[in-house]
């Protein structure tokens, strides 16, 4: 593998993550706590590779610029300015939704959680959509 190959790897990790946060969804709705638990841990475990992944990919390559013209580009940007400002809001929200998991203050956790959730699973699919147009398209 050479950091070429990392960019495949991010929207991978990315779309891992996006799996994991609809099944952790789906089994705390079913009230399966324990398992919830451990799928939320997965997704924040995959979600943590994919920020180790990127940062080794940015600090190595550079950012890569968009080629596409005319409205596409709009889409492109949009997408891409609204990934980066909820995927810099994610990480202290999914710490402290995890935290209060983890210490059973579910007083604390849900209210958060019903914000975090959707916009991990946000970030977790733009960070996809983001790949593909910038690398295959």
């Amino acid at each position: 593998m050479t950091i070429a190959d990392l960019p495949a790897v991010n929207a991978t990790l990315n779309a891992i993550a996006a799996i994991l946060l609809v099944i952790g969804y789906r089994l705390i709705r079913l009230g399966r706590r324990e398992q919830h638990r451990r799928v939320m841990l997965a997704a924040f475990a995959t979600s943590a590779l994919f920020l180790v992944s990127y940062v080794v990919y940015h600090a190595n390559a550079g950012s890569r610029p968009f080629a596409g013209q005319g409205a596409i580009r709009v889409v492109y940007f949009t997408i891409l300015i609204s990934h980066v400002v909820l995927a810099a809001a994610i990480l202290p929200m999914a710490l402290v939704t995890l935290n209060y998991a983890l210490r059973e203050r579910f007083e604390r956790h849900v209210p958060i959680a019903r914000w975090t959730l959707p916009v991990w699973l946000y970030v977790s699919v733009t960070g996809v959509v983001v790949y593909l147009m910038l690398y295959q398209m």
